[in-house]
C-alpha cells in the first residue's frame, strides 16, 4: 500500500477565516483531520464526504491524548494510505510542537508539509485593538511560553535580560502563572506602572480583555476569574487599545448565532452578521435538490413542454429561479419560449435573480408575501389566462388557489424540493447546553420544522424548554407562526422578507 501524506496546519487563532487558503486546501482534500481544542470546529465543515474526525484536544487539567500517541496517530494514518491534516490552533511552530511531530513522519518515510498559521501572539491582540509594535512605543517584541513556572530553580528562559530587552512582551498560555510571571519582571526592572492586558478567546465571540498594570493585573484576573486559553501582551502598546479597539465595538460583538438555512443559501447571511461582528455557527436543517417523487417530476417535464403557451410565468423565490434555470439548461431549452409570457415576481432578491438571466419583471410589489402579489396582479389579469407557477414542494397553496379563483388556468410546477439534514446535529447540540447559542434564525417554516427534528434525533429533546429563553429570529409571520407553534416565546419577525431586514432585526435588538 502506498503511503499516504500529513499536512500540519496552523488553523489560527479562532475565527475560522483565519485560516490560510493552503490550509483550507489540506482541510478539503483529507481523509482524516486530526484537530485540537484550539482549532475552531467550523473548520470541519470544509471536509469532504466520509473524512474522518479525530479529536485529540487539551485541556489545562486534561490531556485526551498524550503528545507521542498523537505523534504515531498521524504515522498510522499516512501509512494506511491516507491524506492526514493535522489542524492545530494558531501556528504550529509556536509552542504547538509541530517539530515532533514532523520528526516522527519523516522518519517513517512519509511526506509532509508544514503549513504555518496566523499566530494568536500577533492576531488576539490586534483583535483587541493592540498593535505589537509601534514606531512611537516599542520595534521589538519577544513571544515567551507562559507554561514554564518563572520562579523554578532551572529554567530556559533568562529572566533577567528577557524583562528589559524588548518593548513588547507576549506570554502564550500562560494565565494560571500570571502571578509569577508579574512577580519575576518586577523583581527584574520591570516598572509596576508597565501597562498590560490579557485577553481570552481572542478572535472568537468570547473575547473578553482586561486591561491594567503589572500593580494590579493579578487582582483583576482573579476578580474576572479568567482562566485560559488567554494571552498576556505586557508592554507601552497596550495604551493604544482605547483608540484602536474595533472588533468589540462592532454591533454584534459577543453574538454566536445560529444559521439554520441550506449550506447553498446561507453565505449572504452569515457573510453579513460576520461583517457586523457576530459569529455563525451554520446547521443547515434543510438541503434543496431537484424533486426526486414520480409524479412531480412528470409534471415538471409536462409543464415545460408547453412554455410557450404560458401567459404568465411567477417566481415566488430565488431558489425557484436557480432551480429552473437550472432545469432548462439541463433540457437545453432555449429562454425565447418565454417571450410571450409576462414576468411576476415576490421580492427584489427575486427580481435580481431573474435579470440576471436576461429576464426582466412585468409585475413585483413592493411588499414581499404571496397575499401583496395578488393584490398587484389581480387587475391585470383577464380571464382564462394560463400561469405557471415554478416552486419549491412545500411551498403555500395560497397563490394558485386565489389565481384559480380569479379564472387562471394554473399550473404548479415543483422544481425543486426541500430534504430535511440533521448533519452537525450533535455539536449544535452541545452548545446549547453550554449556553454557547445567543440566537437562532430562520428563514422559512420548514427551518423551523427541521431544526426541532434534527435536535430530537440528536439527543436535544430535554433542551425544548431552555430554547424558550432563545431568541429565535424569523423572515415572515408565517415563520413566525410555525416557531411559536413549536414552543418558542422570545420570537422577532423581520419587518420585511429579506436577509437584510432579519439582519437589522437582529442588530436593532443587541442596541
Amino acid at each position: 500500500m502506498a503511503k499516504g501524506k500529513v499536512y500540519l496546519v496552523g488553523a489560527g487563532p479562532g475565527d475560522p477565516k483565519l485560516i490560510t487558503v493552503r490550509g483550507l486546501e489540506a482541510i478539503q482534500k483529507a481523509d482524516a483531520v486530526v484537530y485540537d481544542r484550539l482549532a475552531n470546529p467550523a473548520l470541519l465543515r470544509h471536509m469532504k464526504p466520509g473524512a474522518e474526525k479525530i479529536y485529540v484536544g487539551k485541556l489545562p487539567d486534561r490531556h485526551t491524548l498524550k503528545q507521542e500517541v498523537i505523534n504515531q496517530l498521524l504515522v498510522d494514518l499516512a501509512l494506511e494510505g491516507k491524506i492526514v491534516t493535522r489542524l492545530k490552533g494558531g501556528d504550529p511552530s509556536v509552542f504547538g510542537r509541530v517539530g515532533e511531530e514532523a520528526e516522527l513522519v519523516a522518519e517513517n518515510g512519509i511526506e509532509f508539509e508544514i503549513v504555518p498559521g496566523i499566530t494568536s501572539a500577533i492576531a488576539v491582540p490586534a483583535y483587541a485593538g493592540i498593535p505589537v509594535t509601534h514606531r512611537d512605543f516599542t520595534s521589538s517584541l519577544a513571544i515567551v511560553t507562559g507554561h514554564e513556572c518563572p520562579v523554578k530553580e532551572t529554567s530556559n528562559i533568562d529572566w533577567g535580560k528577557l524583562s528589559t530587552a524588548t518593548g513588547t512582551l507576549i506570554f502564550l498560555m500562560g494565565v494560571s502563572n500570571i502571578g509569577s510571571i508579574r512577580d519575576v519582571l518586577l523583581a527584574n526592572g520591570k516598572p509596576a506602572a508597565t501597562p498590560v492586558a490579557v485577553i481570552r478567546w481572542g478572535t472568537r465571540a468570547e473575547q473578553r480583555t482586561l486591561v491594567g498594570t503589572l500593580a494590579t493585573i493579578v487582582e483583576q484576573v482573579e476578580e474576572a476569574r479568567f482562566k485560559s486559553p488567554a494571552i498576556i501582551i505586557v508592554g507601552e502598546v497596550v495604551t493604544l487599545r482605547d483608540k484602536l479597539s474595533w472588533f468589540e465595538r462592532k454591533p454584534l460583538f459577543g453574538q454566536r448565532v445560529l444559521v439554520t438555512r441550506s449550506r447553498s443559501q446561507a453565505s449572504e447571511l452569515a457573510d453579513r452578521i460576520d461583517e457586523l461582528g457576530g459569529e455563525v455557527v451554520e446547521f443547515p436543517v434543510i438541503r434543496l435538490q431537484p424533486p426526486s417523487r414520480p409524479e412531480a417530476v412528470q409534471a415538471l417535464e409536462e409543464g415545460l413542454k408547453r412554455l410557450s403557451r404560458y401567459d404568465w410565468v411567477i417566481f415566488t423565490s430565488v431558489n425557484g429561479v436557480e432551480f429552473f434555470f437550472d432545469k432548462l439548461r439541463e433540457r437545453r431549452l432555449d429562454i425565447r419560449l418565454l417571450s410571450q409570457a409576462q414576468i411576476a415576481a415576490v421580492g427584489p432578491k427575486t427580481a435580481e435573480a431573474l435579470e440576471k438571466r436576461g429576464l426582466f419583471v412585468d409585475c413585483q410589489p413592493d411588499t414581499f408575501q404571496a397575499e401583496d402579489l395578488l393584490r398587484e396582479i389581480a387587475p391585470r389579469l383577464q380571464a382564462g389566462e394560463r400561469v405557471l407557477l415554478p416552486r419549491g414542494d412545500l411551498a403555500r397553496s395560497y397563490l394558485p388557489e386565489e389565481l384559480r379563483k380569479l379564472g387562471q388556468e394554473v399550473t404548479e410546477v415543483d422544481v425543486y424540493e426541500t430534504v430535511a439534514s440533521t448533519e452537525g446535529g450533535e455539536d449544535v447540540v452541545r452548545m446549547l447546553q453550554d449556553g454557547d447559542i445567543t440566537a437562532v434564525t430562520f428563514t422559512s417554516s420548514s427551518t423551523v420544522t427541521n431544526f426541532m427534528a434534527a435536535l430530537a434525533e440528536a439527543g436535544g429533546e430535554e433542551l425544548r424548554a431552555k430554547l424558550k429563553e432563545l431568541p429565535a429570529y424569523c423572515i415572515g409571520p408565517v415563520t413566525a407562526e410555525t416557531a411559536a407553534a413549536a414552543g418558542w416565546t422570545h420570537i422577532r419577525v423581520s419587518e420585511q422578507a429579506t436577509i437584510s431586514s432579519l439582519v437589522e432585526a437582529l442588530v436593532s435588538k443587541e442596541q
